[in-house]
């Protein structure tokens, strides 16, 4: 049985390293590579699974229909969440509270950063959204 105790275990072994499944308008899937770990709702306090995105057609992906898989393997290990994403990003919260909650989900993919004010800066020019995914399903072989 895979929990996320065994997903945390593996994020740390490659920076969270993932691949993330979504749904496109005509019904097929459609997979990126983004580095996702394992972190607390900054409003409810469970755990859930959070990444970083940004992109108008990603997006709308997710907005539209939320259902995701993540995947994620260390050697012949692997760990997979499927859920429903929530967006959060510039104008569903504070720009304070966006700022924190895009650092904390870095940081639950094992990152750092030695310019923490350039890493913020990045975030918002960019307009990145946090995805945070409640795990309906864990699954795998961790």
């Amino acid at each position: 049985m895979t929990d996320l105790a065994d997903v945390r275990r593996i994020v740390a072994q490659d920076s969270g390293l993932a691949s993330v499944s979504v749904v496109r308008a005509d019904g097929t899937p459609h997979a990126s590579l983004v580095n996702a770990g394992v972190l607390d709702h900054p409003v409810t306090g469970e755990p859930v699974v959070g990444y970083v995105t940004y992109g108008p057609v990603k997006l709308r992906t997710l907005r539209a229909r939320p259902a995701t898989s993540i995947l994620w393997r260390a050697g012949w290990r692997w760990a997979a969440v499927d859920g429903d994403s929530e967006l959060i990003g510039p104008g569903d919260v504070d720009a304070e509270q966006l700022r924190l909650l895009l650092r904390a989900v870095f940081a639950a993919c094992g990152g750092t950063h030695d310019d923490w004010d350039a890493y913020d800066r990045a975030m918002l020019d960019e307009g990145r959204v946090a995805v945070l995914v409640s795990p309906r399903k864990v699954y795998g072989n961790a």
